[in-house]
């Protein structure tokens, strides 16, 4: 069985080195590979560009999706991966500062699997990430299609 990896989508180093700090620090070993913008996140699920030849059936556990992001934002990321019948179950959580309501409600009805607003405060960033990584990882059954 492949090991289950985590897509982090996400333009802001210091982000992503909080949500690999509060991965590791929750004990979560799936392999965390991380897009930093729109494009490079399609490629690597469709298996294009750099990551043609990836095993385009080897889909992440979960996708951290930021929507601010450079070259495709991430509610077309999420339309993307909503329009693909081999991607359509993927478990995306969005992970954005963004307080838009217009976000919220397209990121809905888009079929994001959950919304969460990125706390400023450190702690309670750390906290957030290490929640929806035990949740999304560990308790939550993923679609019978995505189990090995």
């Amino acid at each position: 069985m492949n090991q289950r990896k985590i897509l982090l989508v996400e333009d802001n180093p210091s982000d992503i080195a909080l949500t690999k700090r509060a991965l590791s620090k929750s004990r979560i070993v799936n392999e965390l590979i991380v897009a930093e913008d729109g494009r490079e996140a399609l490629d690597f699920i469709f298996a294009k560009g750099n990551y043609e030849g990836r095993n385009v059936n080897d889909l992440p556990a979960l996708v951290l999706l930021d929507l601010k992001l450079p070259k495709v934002d991430g509610l077309e990321v999420l339309r993307q991966i909503r329009s693909d019948p081999r991607t359509t179950k993927l478990l995306v959580v969005i992970l954005t500062s963004s307080k838009e309501e217009q976000d919220l409600s397209a990121g809905y009805e888009l079929h994001v699997n959950s919304y969460i607003q990125k706390p400023v405060n450190f702690s309670q960033f750390m906290d957030s990430v290490e929640q929806l990584g035990l949740y999304w990882l560990a308790l939550n059954e993923p679609p019978p299609s995505y189990t090995s």
